[in-house]
């Protein structure tokens, strides 16, 4: 399976985030994925998570970078099947601090502390690594899995308000 990977710079700006979403649309548009289907929401929403943390919480620049499978590309004489429900799409963003990204449980009225949560529910897998001065967090959306419910942990305790 060929893959398609693209990237942006990120400056260290709130403002960035924006501009990352646009782009994300911008790249789903391109490559033939209607910008309103579950998967593109979810991509949207995790990038908007990630670079939002990159920027914020280290103040410095980082990299976005988005792997997507080419529909229907194969290496000539490949016939080996796409594994069981598709190929993931990947989403990284490397920014230049060592700090691991630490999940938080933001409380009832918190405006923020959701992001790595929200991750962790919406994609099939997450994570991290030093990556030379810095780091790189990833996460993989199966595209399988958009529109699905989802199990959706619940605190034994939690209120719910109407």
């Amino acid at each position: 399976m060929q893959v398609l990977q693209v990237q942006l710079a990120v400056q260290a700006d709130p403002s960035e985030v924006g501009r990352a979403r646009r782009w994300v649309r911008a790249r789903l548009k391109g490559h033939g994925l209607d910008p309103d289907a579950p998967v593109a929401e979810t991509l949207v929403l995790v990038v908007s998570e990630l670079v939002t943390n990159a920027v914020v919480h280290t103040g410095c620049p980082a990299v976005l970078r988005l792997s997507m499978p080419v529909p229907g590309a194969r290496p000539a004489g490949d016939g080996a099947a796409d594994p069981p429900g598709g190929v993931p799409v990947r989403v990284e963003v490397a920014d230049a601090s060592l700090v691991a990204p630490a999940p938080r449980h933001a409380g009832g009225d918190a405006t923020n502390g959701r992001g790595l949560e929200l991750v962790e529910l919406l994609c099939a897998r997450w994570g991290w690594y030093p990556d030379g001065s810095g780091k790189r967090v990833w996460c993989e959306i199966d595209p399988q899995d958009q529109g699905r419910p989802q199990e959706c942990p619940v605190e034994p305790n939690a209120v719910f308000a109407l």
